[in-house]
């Protein structure tokens, strides 16, 4: 290697890529063990994380056992080992090489004592023979362990207001209630088992879902047209009848079933209350889903698994508690107006989260139909018919005329009020800070191919163009892997790039912007360019290159630190060739 770089052992945490060898099957080889000299561990600045590293020249060992039924004659081996490359500022994308030994297998030779030098570590068993997809790299395996699964565990609390799973509140309360009232470690078994068929089903078909689909599907399922303008459909249907325009009940012969089964079924009754529950939810929860997995995928062994329990035991936890103590579920108050003017302030909040899904659809088809100024004017409007309604203005069931106004309700319909005045500069080009993460960016940005009427100038889905802009000025290439429905993306363009000291500094760079979440031809290209070169399915991905691609810096996920974007900025500019 050359001075400075170097690359990491067989045994080094993740991130970064460790190294890896594999002995391609040969049916005169049993088995093999490698062994690597002692690594040196320091805090690597790649990833802010300690790692295990070899400078300079390292050689690996190979402990091979030949088969008893090798045939005797030639024999040539094939190894392959695979390893990135990297100094203090820059990685270099993962190679795979091939190296070939060729010796004679003898019978009668004598065989030799293996003698492996004492400084010398056996790497563990080797991995799988045949090739699979490197692991991705994403922004969140800098987190800790702990954090994920709290993450996970938080996904799993928001799970249970989507408009699947919250109408399975009365379902449970009633199913619970129905009951007659057991021992205490008859109630606490119960409220286990409901909470085990949750958790089971939801990490049974979560990780089916990931081998199915592979990492860049499960990513793929937060913009996919189909998955998003199923979710606004059922926002629809739920915001509708919420406000009132008809009701939707369980049909009478589901809840006998239920009923038959927990009365005869006892323990088994619950359990399948619990399957049933997660069976109904779990179309309304693939973006918690698909993000968790995605999030997980790039770590080995259990962490997908432990991940959707966290997110699983989550969504549970509550009704482990309605569970737990049935009996308050008696005391709760008795459903009056403030029951119906929550009911209807919830029916506002759903159809504008369903135009959130619907702007999904609309970017990723290229439509541009729902453009930034008619989703903002939608939700200018939702949000001030709820202010509207909860003042008196507006009338609907929950709120009589000669009711008085009360300072809570008075409260809260000011904020639905001042929230949609605060909407009004996004329609005429201001910027909403956190929100532009969530709504369409101006319609000249919203069109692939169209460039940006202010701030830095990106070239749309034209790689080699901007290579070839980066060889005629002399710049290097700053590569935005980015999608049409990606709100960490959109939050970047509008929060990180249009900061003074970032967008000066991005004046020395060829911006490019590859989306890969469209249902264009270019993002399929644009998905195997990031998976082939990359070996990560991560957006945001952000990628510095030379003018003949060389790889100079790298960037994953969102950041709130200018400071952190700029140090990744300057380290490419100044590695440029």
């Amino acid at each position: 290697m050359d001075p400075g770089w170097h690359l990491y052992s067989l045994t080094t945490p993740r991130p970064p890529i460790a190294t890896t060898i594999q002995l391609a099957p040969h049916p005169a080889v049993e088995d093999f063990k490698a062994y690597q000299p002692r690594p040196a561990r320091k805090l690597d600045p790649n990833f802010n994380t300690e790692t295990e590293t070899f400078e300079g020249q390292v050689v690996f060992l190979l402990d091979i056992r030949l088969a008893r039924e090798a045939a005797a004659g030639a024999v040539e081996l094939a190894v392959q080992p695979r390893f990135q490359a990297c100094d203090a500022r820059q990685c270099l994308p993962p190679r795979r090489a091939t190296v070939t030994a060729r010796f004679a297998v003898d019978p009668n030779a004598r065989p030799a004592d293996v003698i492996i030098p004492a400084d010398y570590t056996r790497a563990g068993a080797p991995p799988p023979a045949s090739p699979s997809a490197p692991p991705a790299q994403y922004a969140a395996s800098s987190q800790g362990f702990p954090a994920f699964l709290l993450v996970a565990f938080g996904f799993g609390l928001a799970a249970i207001f989507t408009p699947c799973v919250f109408p399975m509140v009365p379902i449970t309360m009633s199913f619970f209630l129905n009951k007659p009232v057991p021992s205490r470690r008859r109630s606490i078994l119960e409220a286990l088992l409901f909470c085990l068929g949750i958790v089971v089903l939801f990490t049974t078909l979560g990780l089916i879902a990931t081998a199915a689909l592979g990492p860049f599907g499960v990513v793929q399922l937060g913009s996919n047209p189909w998955v998003n303008g199923f979710i606004a459909l059922v926002f629809l249907v739920f915001g509708l009848s919420l406000l009132g325009a008809f009701e939707i009940t369980i049909p009478s012969a589901v809840l006998t079933r239920l009923d038959r089964a927990s009365r005869g079924g006892g323990a088994l009754g619950t359990l399948l209350m619990g399957l049933t529950f997660s069976l109904a939810a779990f179309a309304c929860v693939g973006p918690f889903v698909g993000t968790l997995l995605a999030a997980s995928l790039q770590q080995a062994g259990l962490r997908p698994a432990l991940g959707m329990v966290s997110f699983a035991a989550g969504l549970a936890s509550p009704f482990f508690f309605l569970a737990l103590f049935p009996s308050y579920l008696r005391r709760m108050p008795r459903s009056g107006g403030w029951l119906e003017r929550v009911k209807l302030i919830m029916g506002f909040l759903i159809l504008a989260a369903m135009f959130k899904y619907l702007s999904a659809v609309d970017q990723v088809l290229g439509w541009n139909l729902l453009t930034r100024e008619r989703f903002l004017a939608v939700w200018i409007v939702l949000f001030a018919l709820a202010g509207l309604y909860l003042l008196g203005f507006v009338r609907l069931a929950g709120v009589k005329p000669d009711e008085p106004l009360g300072l809570i309700r008075l409260l809260i319909g000011a904020s639905f009020l001042v929230f949609a005045t605060s909407l009004f500069p996004g329609m005429f080009g201001g910027r909403l800070g956190e929100l532009d993460a969530y709504v369409p960016p101006p319609s000249s940005l919203s069109v692939p191919g169209a460039a940006s009427s202010s701030g830095p100038q990106w070239m749309k889905n034209r790689y080699r163009e901007a290579l070839a802009r980066a060889r005629e000025e002399g710049k290097p290439v700053l590569v935005s892997f980015t999608g049409y429905a990606c709100t960490n993306c959109h939050w970047m363009k509008a929060n990180m790039f249009t900061r003074p000291e970032v967008a000066a500094a991005m004046k020395d760079f060829v911006l490019v912007e590859l989306y890969t979440d469209g249902a264009d031809a270019a993002s399929g290209e644009n998905q195997r360019l990031q998976e082939s070169r990359f070996r990560t399915v991560a957006i945001p991905y952000y990628a510095i290159l030379s003018a003949d691609e060389q790889v100079l810096a790298t960037f994953a996920g969102l950041t709130r630190d200018s400071g952190e974007f700029l140090k990744f900025l300057r380290s490419g500019s100044a590695g440029k060739t």
